[in-house]
């Protein structure tokens, strides 16, 4: 079968990309119509004895969405007893552009040949990593996983109380995020379970510099893409900002009375584009 095209060859997709189990085919089409790219998830959220069967789903998957460069496979961990039938599977099926679970170095992705990688760094030594694995030269993104890093630190949650992150949590998505700005590469936020607080925490990963933020639910996409939708005032101030630069002679200029230079010219210039506008 051919391989489906590159999706991240061009522009980045949308901000919102949705998990969705693999063996519950029922969901794919839905998931695809609410997110702008969906992950169907062969590791988690699928229990051991199910495997298998989810595997036969692929086929499934491929033909429910109308653009099959928009789905990732999160497969099972390399040292998983599955990994090898999930890639299989996935070569099979002409897709090409997985989610790696518990990514812990670099050799790992190269392993993964003929593989777009988004590697998910969800251990200590995954965010310790997480520069070279970035490196890589079939890695597109980076992800890191909050609750797994909890669990493998001995941490009792990576939340506080009022929802805030843990010292940890904090340290781990700021390593994977200049990580991934190094290497130039997607920076993916991880999930957050709780609706209340996901506008909150959807506005700060756009405004920190995260290019996604994945969900778990169909009804989670709408909040993150308008979290990452600047506003008319942001794109208006944008504009001027990229426009003045365009017609200045200077490095540095006046604008509504402040000084601009070249990283406020290239912040806006981000703002504009997260909105699919052009900018000379």
């Amino acid at each position: 079968m051919t391989p489906a095209p590159d999706p991240f060859s061009a522009a980045p997709p949308g901000p919102d990309w949705l998990f969705c189990p693999a063996d519950r085919p029922e969901r794919f089409a839905k998931a695809a119509a609410a997110a702008a790219s969906v992950i169907i998830d062969l590791e988690d959220g699928v229990v051991p004895d199910r495997k298998a069967s989810a595997r036969g789903k692929l086929g499934h998957a491929v033909s429910s969405v109308a653009d099959p460069a928009r789905l990732i496979v999160r497969i099972n961990a390399v040292d998983s007893p599955e990994h090898r039938a999930d890639l299989l599977a996935l070569r099979e099926n002409g897709l090409r552009t997985v989610m790696l679970p518990k990514a812990e170095s670099a050799e790992q992705l190269t392993s993964l040949a003929g593989f777009r990688v988004v590697a998910l760094c969800e251990t200590p030594r995954g965010i310790l990593e997480a520069a070279s694995i970035a490196r890589a030269e079939n890695c597109i993104a980076l992800m890191w996983g909050s609750e797994d890093l909890a669990a493998a630190l001995g941490a009792a949650s990576s939340r506080r109380a009022d929802g805030s992150m843990t010292g940890h949590a904090a340290f781990a998505r700021n390593s994977v995020l200049y990580a991934a700005a190094a290497a130039g590469r997607l920076a993916i936020d991880a999930v957050y379970l709780d609706l209340d607080g996901l506008a909150r925490e959807a506005r700060d990963a756009a405004e920190s510099g995260f290019d996604v933020k994945a969900v778990i639910h169909p009804s989670h996409c709408a909040g993150v893409r308008a979290a990452f939708t600047p506003t008319p005032e942001q794109l208006s101030a944008a504009r001027r900002v990229v426009d003045a630069a365009a017609a200045s002679a200077h490095g540095v200029f006046s604008l509504d009375g402040r000084h601009i230079d070249e990283p406020l010219v290239r912040q806006a210039r981000r703002v504009l584009a997260r909105n699919g506008a052009t900018t000379p």
